[in-house]
């Protein structure tokens, strides 16, 4: 049990490629009370142009930092390809939600009351919009070049441009699932609650009644979105290149998506043929409990900002599968 729980809090904090440990609010384990917050001022009511720009930037950055730091480090990027990136992801954002709340303003057929709730759907359309062109500014190049597909174990196969295809198409799906439900839930939630006695009575309770709705949609929504597809995607070799199905007698290879959680299969079939770094006489149980115990050990020290936290050690998140 000690080193399944220490498993599980390397898998947490520990970048799988790198072994370097993630800054705290960039984890996907601290993704829900860091981005509950952003998610409560995109849904504030009444916004003006410039809270609409700050939201909407806040909302990237962070999705942006996230995505860096739980990206796939397999091969070199350069930082101008994620600095690309954010910028279009942010201009996109922006763009949609106040153009969209320009429109509706100019819209003279919809009452004062319809047109506040129909601008509480805004960020949806375009939280969902910069996502996907936030994937496909710093990953286009995954296309041309491909992403490595391992064997049952674990070895390298070679980089393969269909398996990039796919990788891409399952973020791009998972990031407009994501925020569904956070965007979308919340508001219509709210329009019932707020015409109740309670609120109506107390409109101080309004923020924090918005939040707790927010942070059960957000709860909700990740391991739904997260869930959809595995973090390492299987593929049949005869749907590759043909120079990859030669390569291998597996029927079957493996890639990582990447960005949506970092793990969800053992390490020793991930791992197993570029990791083998012990002595011919040690056993294989032995080399993964070493393993285990040294990066949860080194990822464990108090340093500032690897402080753990509690959602780390009890989370279902914490068993990762990777950047909202």
């Amino acid at each position: 049990m000690r080193l399944w729980g220490a498993q599980k809090i390397k898998q947490a904090i520990i970048h799988p490629d790198t072994n370097e440990t993630i800054f705290m609010p960039f984890r996907m384990s601290g993704y829900i009370p860091f981005g509950t917050p952003i998610v409560v001022g995109l849904l504030l009511p009444n916004q003006t142009l410039a809270s609409t720009v700050f939201w909407q930037w806040l909302n990237q950055s962070h999705n942006a930092c996230v995505n860096y730091a739980n990206r796939n480090a397999s091969k070199p990027s350069p930082t101008s390809k994620f600095i690309q990136g954010y910028l279009g992801a942010v201009i996109s954002a922006v763009s949609i939600a106040v153009g969209l709340n320009v429109l509706i303003q100019r819209a003279n057929k919809f009452t004062p009351a319809t047109r506040l709730l129909i601008q509480r759907f805004v960020p949806f359309p375009a939280v969902a919009s910069a996502n996907i062109c936030n994937v496909v500014l710093m990953r286009h190049t995954e296309l041309e070049e491909g992403i490595d597909v391992l064997d049952t174990n674990g070895n390298i196969v070679g980089s393969s441009r269909v398996a990039a295809k796919h990788a891409l198409l399952e973020t791009a799906l998972t990031r407009v699932v994501l925020p569904m439900p956070i965007l979308v839930l919340p508001p219509i939630i709210m329009s019932v609650l707020e015409k109740t006695w309670l609120l109506r009575c107390r409109p101080r309770m309004l923020l924090p009644v918005q939040s707790l709705v927010c942070l059960a949609a957000f709860g909700l929504a990740l391991p739904l979105a997260i869930s959809l597809f595995p973090q390492m995607s299987e593929i049949e070799t005869s749907q590759l290149e043909p120079e990859i199905a030669m390569a291998t007698t597996s029927k079957t290879v493996v890639y990582n998506k990447a960005c949506e959680s970092k793990r969800s299969i053992p390490a020793q079939e991930v791992w197993g043929g570029k990791r083998g770094n012990s002595s011919p006489g040690e056993s294989k149980q032995q080399q993964e409990e070493d393993e285990i115990i040294e990066l949860s050990d080194r990822s464990c020290s108090r340093q500032p900002g690897s402080e753990l936290t509690p959602a780390e050690t009890d989370s279902p998140h914490t068993t990762q599968k990777d950047s909202y």
